[in-house]
């Protein structure tokens, strides 16, 4: 039995409570490891000024956790799956996929009791583009802005008056204890979430044979195949963090479920569709209901500058 592991993680709040999750349950399954966090800040946690969306989306980060991966200085690396590429660099994968807790997004507001409370011209803080495009199709009257940093400063900032209220991620609330201010859970028909949402990944080298092996109780199948079923989707509409695109797969009644939808940055145009397909293949659901959006037109909107 390996004596010890290296995780590596951001140093948020969110990533560590995510990161010391990982650490006790593979250290109660596993008599006698060793875990050891180490934090890596990335090029996304340097730059909170700008939007995800100009200084290059998603791969913000990840890319630092996966140089420390490929030159050895951890063995694996703790992600939100919504953050994470639908490509990765060669000799890295996902190893497991924890179960995913609430998928939903959630309004936050300290005024207001839910999004049609608002008064015409609030300010609605948001780094999503997806979350911005969805609220804006219901509310167009809307003032949305990007808000950066993490959970707590995103909070800290709707307290302060900066914001009417603030779009966050229910996992991410809940997992910090942080749920005071909700005032409302979108259901995921009507915002329909990152695909990834509320999952948590683990990757590592994938010629690591004994991490792997280590991981291996972690994987929790049913969110495990929604998730490739979500990222074969996002990958098929080659998107990133440029384009408002939102998939959310479920396994129902012995089926797979996936619901998707591409839209204009101002909320005006919505393409949406869900799918049933074979739980068998996931990924062959996610590209045909990304093929099918793009017959629609999303393929015109992907390409908007």
């Amino acid at each position: 039995m390996q004596a010890s592991i290296k995780i590596g993680t951001r140093g948020s709040a969110l990533a560590l409570w995510q990161a010391n999750w990982v650490k006790s349950r593979l250290e109660t399954i596993h008599s006698g490891l060793r875990a050891e966090l180490i934090i890596i800040k990335t090029k996304g946690d340097i730059i909170l000024d700008v939007p995800l969306a100009k200084v290059g989306g998603k791969g913000l980060f990840v890319k630092e956790l996966e140089e420390a991966l490929l030159d050895g200085r951890i063995d694996l690396a703790v992600h939100s799956m919504k953050d994470v590429p639908a490509e990765f660099p060669a000799g890295l994968g996902i190893a497991a996929i924890l179960e995913r807790a609430d998928p939903r997004d959630v309004l936050l507001a300290v005024d207001y009791a839910a999004l049609a409370d608002l008064p015409t011209g609030a300010r609605v803080g948001s780094s999503s583009l997806r979350r911005q495009c969805q609220l804006l199709h219901e509310r167009p009257d809307l003032h949305m802005e990007s808000l950066r940093g993490n959970v707590n400063t995103r909070i800290q900032k709707l307290e302060s008056g900066q914001f009417a209220a603030i779009v966050l991620a229910a996992a991410g609330v809940q997992r910090l204890g942080l749920t005071a201010r909700v005032v409302e859970y979108f259901a995921p028909e009507r915002i329909i979430p990152a695909n990834g949402q509320g999952a948590v990944g683990i990757e590592c080298r994938i010629d690591d044979h004994t991490t792997r092996t280590l991981l291996t109780p972690l994987d929790h199948a049913e969110t495990s195949i929604a998730v490739r079923a979500e990222r074969a989707f996002l990958h098929q509409l080659e998107g990133g963090c440029q384009v408002p695109i939102a998939g959310y797969a479920r396994l129902q009644g012995g089926a797979l479920v996936m619901a998707g939808r591409v839209g204009s940055l101002d909320g005006k145009e919505m393409i949406t569709r869900e799918l049933t397909g074979a739980v068998e293949d996931p990924e062959g659901l996610g590209r045909s209901l990304a093929d099918t959006l793009i017959a629609l037109g999303a393929d015109r909107l992907l390409a908007l500058p």
